[in-house]
Formats: structure tokens, sequence, C-alpha cells
């Protein structure tokens, strides 16, 4: 048992009226503990349902990710003269009611070049939705093999990579057992979409689902110089837009005194509008995917255009939203997504 890791739970399992939150210091140590399996799993348990019950600070999602970052798979930066990569946190674990669109936002991204990041692991309590890694393996696209070498030389060669959790970061999948033995969501379930492993310059873009999520994100961005982001109030938590509604969104302003903007995004004002695309089965969302590659229109273009679209803009491919749309709708059409995405195809299979 763990003297050190024993205080650190009785602080924020005290109760209702005791409990007190922990510096960015305790908690950088409690997640090393944990990760380091230096804790007992009685503690472990007993500390993710206690954090999530009196629910995590800034300063301690803060401290979580100085040790993710201690701990956890580092991509090194770019050459100066390549843009900013695009970081997708996206919920690991996974869409379960709607489609997802962003493999497609990704090769979008990548197409136009904007080096693009995304990270996680396999099926995962409690939600237990469809991974991007079995997304992404269902399109014959198999990151799971990748070194952690591999994976630096394909987003300069491609510019596009994947961080498979379940292999480049083993202490942290060694805490996914926990998550089904509590039965809840633990606030690693947040780190998770705010990490980002890569050290360079780049734009942080993760999804949410609580308006106070979003206010703890901030405080823990703040906190460790993270300005250059974008928080999507989007499908399921994930940084998909919505067709069927107005999506809300956090973009990082620092000329701002408060440091960012909200924007709010209808596709219906670029004509884009609809229903959301319900996720019946992984065949028919492959189906729709690779349709989508190769520039058919399903039910499930509109979104991946939609979503494309504004990515450009944000990541400064295009100068407005409309403009971005119709450059994600070419770039799909013509043929150069599916381009980019035998690419990226070719390489996995020399690697």
């Amino acid at each position: 048992m763990s003297e050190e890791f024993r205080e650190l739970l009785k602080k924020v399992g005290s109760g209702q009226h005791t409990k007190k939150d922990l510096s960015r210091t305790e908690a950088a140590t409690a997640m090393k503990l944990m990760l380091e399996q230096k804790a007992t799993p009685a503690q472990i348990g007993a500390f993710l349902i206690a954090h999530r019950i009196k629910r995590p600070t800034g300063a301690e999602l803060a401290g979580m990710l100085d040790t993710y970052e201690e701990l956890g798979p580092i991509l090194t930066p770019l050459p100066d003269h390549f843009p900013p990569v695009a970081v997708f946190g996206i919920p690991y674990d996974g869409r379960s009611r709607t489609a997802p669109v962003t493999p497609i936002t990704a090769l979008i991204l990548a197409t136009a070049g904007i080096p693009t990041l995304m990270h996680g692991g396999d099926i995962m309590p409690t939600k237990y939705g469809i991974p991007l890694i079995d997304i992404w393996s269902g399109l014959g696209l198999d990151f799971t093999g990748l070194s952690l070498e591999q994976a630096q030389a394909m987003l300069i060669n491609t510019g596009f990579t994947f961080i498979y959790t379940s292999k480049h970061f083993p202490q942290a999948q060694d805490l996914v057992p926990y998550r089904d033995q509590i039965g809840k969501r633990p606030p690693l379930a947040t780190l998770e979409l705010i990490w980002s492993p890569y050290r360079g310059k780049s734009l942080l873009i993760a999804g949410y689902v609580h308006p106070p999520t979003e206010n703890t994100i901030k405080e823990a961005f703040n906190l460790r110089g993270q300005d250059h982001y974008l928080l999507v109030k989007g499908l399921e938590g994930s940084c998909d837009l919505r067709l069927s509604q107005t999506t809300i969104i956090s973009a990082s302003s620092p000329d701002l005194e408060k440091g960012f903007s909200y924007l709010k995004l209808s596709a219906r004002e670029y004509n884009l509008g609809g229903h959301e695309i319900l996720l019946e089965s992984k065949e028919q969302l492959l189906s729709q995917t690779e349709a989508i590659l190769q520039g058919k229109e399903t039910e499930l273009m509109s979104a991946a255009i939609w979503n494309g679209g504004f990515y450009l803009w944000r990541c400064g491919v295009c100068p407005d939203v409309a403009t971005g749309i119709n450059r994600g709708r070419d770039l799909l059409v013509s043929g150069q997504v599916a381009e980019k995405y035998e690419q990226i195809r070719d390489y996995l299979r020399s690697s």
C-alpha cells in the first residue's frame, strides 16, 4: 500500500463537507502513483470514483497532464516550415448513437497540408462505442503495429498519424479495467480529451458535453499555457459538428482579454443541415465512409463536407467557412482525399 497515495485519497474522498481539492503537484503525484501501479488496486478504484464524485478542478487536470507528458509517448516537433499539427481529442469510449465523420475530417486536413494526429485505444467501458482504431482498421488502415518511431515518420511523410495508446502508453491502458469495475467514467475520460502526445506547435481540438467541463478544461489550459485550441460541444462529446442543431465552439483568441471567443455555427445556413446520421452498425458506417472516399453522395456526405469545411477554415487553409466547405467538397469529389488515403495505406504496408 502507498502511504503517500493514501493521504491524497483521503483528501478527495473525505465526504461532501470535508473533501479537499488537490494541488497541481499533488494531482501529478497521484496520477504517477496510479500509472506506475504503486497505489494498490483498492486505492486506485477508490480514488477514481471519489474523484468523479468530487469533480476535477483545472489545477488537478493540469497536474495529471503533467504526468501524462512525463510518462506517456511524445512525438517530437516537426520542422518549422510545417503548419501547427491538428490534434483531435475524441472520447476513447467511442460513439454508439451517431455516425462519426472525424476520420474523413482528418484525411481532408491532411490532404490540404495540415498535419493531423489522432490517438485512442480499443473498445472501452462504460460506453463500449466503436473506437477510432476499429474504424481505421475497417477502412484498411491498421495502426496497431506502428512503433512510436514509425508513427513519427508517418506524420512527416504522409501528414497523418495515429498514437495507439494500447501499445504506445501501456501504463494508461492498465487503468482501463477500473472503468468497467466501477461502472462510471472517471475524470481520466476528460484528461484523454485534452492530452496531446505531440510536443511542437499544435491546434488542440477537443469535444465535450457539459458546460462545466469546458470551464475546467480552460482552467487547465491556462495553467499549462495552451493558447491554441478549439472546444467543440459536438455529437456525443466528440469533435463532430451537428447537422440538426447549432454547434457551440469555444475558440482560443489570445488577442481578447478573456482569451477565447464563442462560435455558433448552423449547417442550415450553408444548405447542409438535416438530421443526424444514426450509427446502425459498424458495417453501415464503413460502407458510407468508403463511398465518401470515392466521392459518392451518401447520407453522411453532408456531415463530412460540413465538418471538413469548418476545420479547413479554423486551421487556416481557407478564409471563411463557406470557402472551406467548397474546398472540402472539391477535395472529396476530385479524388484527392482518396489519394491521401492510398498514400497512408501504402506507407503502412511498407513500414
